[in-house]
């Protein structure tokens, strides 16, 4: 007879529990399209929102981890016209919080916060380290 080894869940502390249990309330069900699904083409040039309502721009494209299938990042496109002197700001996907009365994605920042976040060109794609990505998470005050 075989012995099967089971795989246990991680036990977490009532603190994380509590918090997790937080955030998930935080987040109300409109969120989301039915089946709590989106297609990427639906997300990009999306409009995103400040927390004042302000327009701050628009989601041009998503990060997708490579082995975790995990949208890491929403990068979102600010400044410029026609191209030129535009910027991109990855945000964390966990950052975003879809509001359906504006159709867009809501940001907890403001645009004096956004000229100071982490960005680049768009000719210049950086590497996605992770100490690049502590840093774009620790801007938005996510957790990495």
């Amino acid at each position: 007879m075989t012995e099967t080894t089971m795989q246990t869940r991680p036990t977490f502390s009532e603190a994380e529990l509590e918090r997790r249990a937080q955030f998930d309330r935080s987040r109300p069900l409109e969120r989301d399209e039915a089946d709590n699904l989106i297609s990427s083409s639906k997300v990009e040039d999306t409009k995103v929102y400040a927390t004042d309502g302000e327009e701050i721009g628009k989601i041009a494209h998503l990060m997708i981890g490579k082995r975790s299938g995990r949208v890491e990042y929403a990068v979102m496109s600010f400044g410029g016209f026609l191209g030129i002197g535009e910027s991109h700001f990855p945000v964390p996907w966990d950052a975003l919080d879809y509001d359906v009365a504006k159709d867009g994605y809501v940001v907890n920042i403001d645009k004096s916060q956004l000229r100071d976040a982490p960005s680049y060109a768009p000719s210049e794609t950086p590497i996605f380290s992770d100490n690049y990505g502590r840093q774009v998470f620790g801007y938005y005050g996510v957790m990495y």
